[in-house]
């Protein structure tokens, strides 16, 4: 691997490492874009070609994966969409029915029972959320 190369990886890592960080603040490409030191279109095709995903989708996700252990923890589906920081309660529940597969009232509503009983490492790994479809990022 290049010097090069491992250089626009660090600077990916240090974006990425952002969005896993300050998913519930209000972020866009351009922020996420000068965390990396790159022109947002650069950015976007570096990301998705090192993460495999957008970095908006990347984010999305981040948020989604978030609200899931607020949900099971009986947070209202309105209160767990601005604790993640999404503003628009039918874009937040739209992409965590994209992202799931399931509405954020049923899977609120749904028992979890088995992740309560399983450590912290493990349940995070079996709800990390899975994409069941295209999304529209």
């Amino acid at each position: 691997m290049k010097q090069a190369d491992l250089e626009t990886l660090t600077a990916l890592r240090r974006a990425k490492d952002m969005i896993d960080r300050d998913y519930a603040k209000p972020l866009d490409v351009p922020t996420m874009a000068a965390k990396a030191l790159m022109s947002a279109a650069h950015f976007s095709r570096q990301f998705k070609a090192a993460y495999g995903q957008s970095p908006y989708a990347y984010l999305m996700t981040r948020r989604i994966e978030r609200s899931m252990a607020l949900l099971r923890a009986g947070t209202s589906v309105t209160d767990a969409c601005m604790e993640v920081g999404c503003t628009s309660l039918g874009s937040f529940s739209t992409s965590f029915t994209q992202i799931t597969g399931e509405s954020p009232s049923g899977y609120r509503n749904r028992e979890h029972a088995a992740v309560e009983a399983m450590p912290a490492c493990i349940a995070k790994s079996v709800t990390r959320p899975k994409s069941t479809g295209t999304p529209r990022y």
